[in-house]
């Protein structure tokens, strides 16, 4: 059995109607590699595809949120297919943004362009958040999201969050939103 296999074991599953969440595996990495280079997926993520070696720190920290912290992000299958169809999950990303997320669980999603405006960002997203209630408690949590993006403004909204704050990260304008 694979490391990444034990690892991926520790990471709770979950399924919804049409997807499976689960933990990344090493294995993941090339799908990973395909979401997280495209223009099309990184210009309200970043501004910029990621490099190879910026993808598997990123694949790397994940493992680390479940490892350290107990929650994290999950990979995004079609259960009918198998197919990577993106990433959803909860992060403590220690951004250095104001008003400071510190000990708000950040939650976040991130579809392949294949997988764009078929509901699954939202399904994925409310499955992520189903199981942060039980995992947090009743907190409050957020997610930052840029002005243009509208197809994932409207998840968080169908989500139940709020826009909270106009602020900058990175020099870019961001929206918090809460729930």
């Amino acid at each position: 059995m694979s490391r990444s296999l034990v690892f991926s074991e520790t990471v709770p599953v979950l399924e919804t109607e049409r997807l499976i969440l689960r933990g990344h595996r090493a294995e993941d990495f090339a799908d990973c590699f395909a979401l997280w280079t495209n223009p099309e997926v990184t210009r309200f993520i970043g501004g910029k595809p990621s490099t190879q070696e910026e993808v598997w720190a990123r694949l790397l920290r994940y493992a680390g949120h479940w490892a350290l912290l107990r929650f994290g992000y999950w990979v995004i299958t079609e259960k009918e297919t198998d197919r990577f169809m993106g990433e959803v999950g909860f992060a403590d990303f220690r951004r250095e943004i104001e008003p400071s997320l510190d000990g708000v669980p950040e939650i976040g999603w991130v579809l392949a362009p294949h997988s764009h405006g078929r509901g699954y960002a939202t399904e994925a997203a409310r499955a992520a958040l189903a199981w942060g209630e039980k995992h947090f408690g009743p907190v409050r949590t957020a997610c930052i999201i840029a002005p243009e993006n509208a197809p994932s403004i409207r998840v968080a909204e169908k989500c139940g969050y709020r826009e909270w704050q106009h602020t900058t990260y990175k020099g870019n304008p961001t929206i918090m939103f809460v729930r």
